[in-house]
């Protein structure tokens, strides 16, 4: 249950409102120790527990166009991006501070102080996701944010973000967007981004020296959509994410697969089909190949070179468009994933959603 008040307006020009999302997850069969951390482990040789839940709740303050919201937060942004992937959303905690006051700039600051998994039900300290050893247990003191972004005119935007994770990594991220018209029915959006990051501080996980650079392009013409994007790991060491398996969908390249590996390159398809041409509104499907090459994997043992892996996904939506069941909604999801250096992964993803407006 996501719910989102409106605003109260309090004098001063002060406006306040509270937002609740509450969720609970059931494990339906008795697989026990499922590898993927659906659902939380008890404990070695204990397995997973049958069902757990977490309740969050976010105060929220306006003034103009200036928001600040404080408690669990679900950020959007090139350096942060809460997870919605498994049952449970990967959620954060702290305060996240935006305005618009300035015509076609948005400004960001925020603090981040926990992170509660999608495996999990408290919010913890942040920590690295570091295979082959995972997280070592070191946290960071917080997680500190900056960003600006800027809409020159409607078809050019830019943007330049900064986080710092306290002594484990820092990430600079500038990106551009351009989109355009291509005749009467076709419509061009594209995108370079790149990314620099490196240890800070104490380097409780050691030197990390990674820079990526993505470039995508999606052409939308009448019911079809087609999409291109490529994407190169510089640098000694793989992209630094947090530890829970957070997400960094603003690379181009992004999936159960995640290419970002030292060194390596990778090239992503899609192409979508919108099936109410046909006289079926609300129905769309999917399909998406990634193939990542020349990847350095370290192990515990060695590190090994010329890796490759692929993965297709095939995702097919339908949203009840009128009636007494509109907004009632259902996705199937097919996941290949293929790789030299682990285990290959098959994975049937069903999911329903229903949103109501009161």
């Amino acid at each position: 249950l996501d719910a989102k008040s409106g605003y109260h307006d309090i004098g001063g020009g002060v406006q306040v409102g509270a937002d609740l999302l509450i969720q609970h997850a059931f494990r339906l069969n008795g697989r026990d120790n499922n590898p993927d951390w659906v659902l939380p482990h008890e404990g070695p040789g204990k397995g997973q527990k049958d069902n757990f839940g977490k309740v969050g709740a976010t105060l929220k303050a306006k003034v103009s166009q200036t928001e600040l919201k404080v408690g669990e937060l679900l950020p959007v942004s090139p350096v942060l991006v809460f997870d919605p992937s498994r049952q449970l959303l990967t959620t954060f905690s702290g305060a996240w501070l935006e305005s618009k006051d300035i015509k076609d700039t948005k400004l960001t600051l925020a603090y981040i102080d926990g992170i509660n998994n999608r495996y999990d039900n408290q919010f913890r300290d942040l920590t690295k996701f570091a295979p082959p050893a995972y997280d070592n247990g070191a946290a960071a003191d917080g997680m500190y944010i900056a960003g600006v972004d800027h809409q020159f005119n409607k078809e050019i935007g830019a943007s330049y973000w900064y986080a710092d994770v306290k002594d484990i990594y820092q990430q600079h991220y500038v990106g551009a967007n351009y989109k355009t018209t291509l005749g009467e029915k076709a419509k061009l959006d594209s995108h370079i981004r790149y990314f620099d990051n490196s240890d800070s501080g104490n380097k409780l996980y050691g030197s990390i020296d990674n820079q990526a650079l993505s470039a995508g392009a999606k052409v939308n013409y009448g019911a079809h959509t087609v999409g291109l994007g490529y994407q190169q790991m510089f640098g000694d060491s793989a992209f630094p994410t947090l530890g829970g398996w957070v997400p960094q969908p603003y690379l181009v390249n992004w999936g159960v697969a995640t290419f970002t590996n030292a060194n390596e390159k990778s090239w992503g398809f899609t192409y979508g089909y919108d099936f109410s041409e046909l006289g079926a509104k609300g129905l769309n499907a999917t399909a998406v190949y990634f193939t990542g090459y020349d990847a350095e994997v370290k192990t515990p043992t060695t590190t090994l070179k010329d890796q490759k892996s692929d993965e297709l996904n095939l995702i097919l939506n339908y949203t009840v468009p009128e009636g007494k069941l509109k907004g009632l909604g259902f996705q199937a999801m097919y996941i290949d994933a293929d790789f030299d250096y682990k285990s290959d992964l098959k994975e049937y993803r069903v999911a329903t959603t229903y949103t109501y407006k009161f």
